[in-house]
């Protein structure tokens, strides 16, 4: 039975992290006429609403984009995503928050694709409800995004983002995540992956990124993003990081430029800090 529900979590440091970089990847991906697609393997809800009984509960959005909402210090990426933010907020008070899904529809020009999966069933109809009336350009399927992602790889444009986000509430998501990108890489080596994983006291969580740089791939980057240091009591996500691979060259700099700044607008202690490493053929 799945139980981890996203909107518990809506707009925290690491959904900051997160998608800063898919508009990132978004934006590059839409910069050739080429048509592309878009593949979610653990959608969500698509959009949350921060005053919902789930989003007050822990209220996480506080630590996340409601540090950024009102500051006119922004560096250009990280403008550019709370813009995003902004469009699903047009009065100018933050209420809602953007999942995936909708940052990539947003993205999307008519020669694009959309393929989301969502197993849990209320946020599936949540997500259909939003994603319904697009016909072919966008697709909700009740699947496992893990095992159903082959069947879609290579798209027909040759041109692809697949984003890998599972809510690493079973042991074996971590497993999943590296068999995956192992398969699809062996289908589609010339797709962009980008990967979300937590920082959690697991050896599950500590040694995926070790996993993810062991598979075959000449091209990647890795971000990460500590709000703090981890908890003395062992509990808690005090950080996470996105591991890209077949990164657009201009990522790197990007997040150079921009890690310093969203590190110490998020920082909830002395040992907040970021990292970024990447190997390029």
């Amino acid at each position: 039975m799945l139980s981890y529900r996203h909107s518990y979590h809506a707009g925290n440091h690491a959904d900051v992290l997160k998608h800063l970089v898919l508009v990132q990847l978004l934006r590059y991906m839409a910069q050739k006429d080429k048509p592309f697609w878009v593949i979610d393997t653990h959608a969500g809800a698509g959009m949350y609403a921060l005053d919902s009984e789930h989003a007050t509960k822990l209220s996480e959005h506080e630590g996340g984009i409601s540090r950024l909402w009102a500051r006119d210090d922004l560096p250009p990426a990280v403008a550019d995503y709370v813009a995003e933010v902004r469009n699903l907020n047009t009065d100018g008070n933050l209420r809602s928050y953007p999942g995936s899904p909708w940052l990539a529809q947003r993205a999307l020009r008519d020669q694009d694709r959309l393929r989301l999966f969502e197993l849990h069933s209320t946020d599936h109809r949540t997500l259909a409800s939003y994603f319904g009336h697009y016909g072919k350009q966008a697709i909700v399927y009740a699947d496992d995004g893990f095992a159903t992602l082959k069947a879609l790889l290579p798209p027909p444009s040759k041109r692809a983002l697949v984003l890998i986000d599972p809510s690493y509430e079973l042991r074996e998501d971590y497993s999943c995540v590296a068999a995956t990108l192992k398969e699809a890489l062996e289908r589609f080596a010339t797709g962009t992956y980008a990967v979300w994983h937590p920082f959690l006291p697991k050896p599950e969580a500590r040694f995926l990124p070790q996993k993810l740089r062991a598979l075959k791939c000449e091209n990647w980057l890795h971000v990460t993003l500590s709000v703090r240091g981890p908890s003395s009591d062992g509990f808690g996500m005090h950080g996470s990081g996105m591991f890209i691979i077949n990164p657009p060259w201009t990522l790197a700099t990007t997040l150079k430029e921009t890690m310093p700044w969203l590190t110490a607008a998020l920082a909830e202690d002395k040992d907040a800090s970021f990292t970024l490493d990447l190997q390029s053929n």
